[in-house]
């Protein structure tokens, strides 16, 4: 699990390789990752948007950016926290992700950029 805190929100993430939705021969590798978003402030914040840059070993490089995660707009309160799952699809076996999250401070409808900890996404057998 890595791990990072900006501004009062402290981003953790974990990730895992779904060797059963992959096909190695085609080249598809299919990593699962869950995001949990805690809210240290002393105000609710809404998460607005998000932005991705995903890379893979084979030089694939995307940005994936939209409102919200999942779907969904969630406002987080004070103290509490917010948990998501999803799925990234890369060509090759090893490659990483970062990004960041746009908030709004709901007390002052103020925005803030929250960074994502940069993380690695690995097939197991590539560490043998």
């Amino acid at each position: 699990m890595v791990q990072k805190s900006t501004d009062g929100i402290t981003v953790s993430v974990q990730t895992r390789f779904f060797e059963e939705m992959s096909d190695v021969q085609q080249q598809v590798y299919i990593y699962a990752y869950k995001i949990s978003i805690v809210n240290n402030k002393q105000v609710p914040v809404k998460l607005l948007f998000r932005k991705w840059t995903i890379f893979d070993s084979v030089g694939t490089y995307k940005i994936v950016e939209g409102e919200g995660v999942v779907g969904e707009q969630p406002i987080i309160e004070p103290g509490a926290s917010y948990t998501y799952s999803s799925i990234c699809n890369l060509q090759s076996e090893v490659g990483a992700m970062r990004g960041y999250y746009t908030m709004e401070n709901l007390f002052d409808k103020t925005l803030f950029k929250v960074q994502i900890p940069n993380f690695e996404l690995f097939h197991q057998a590539v560490l043998n």
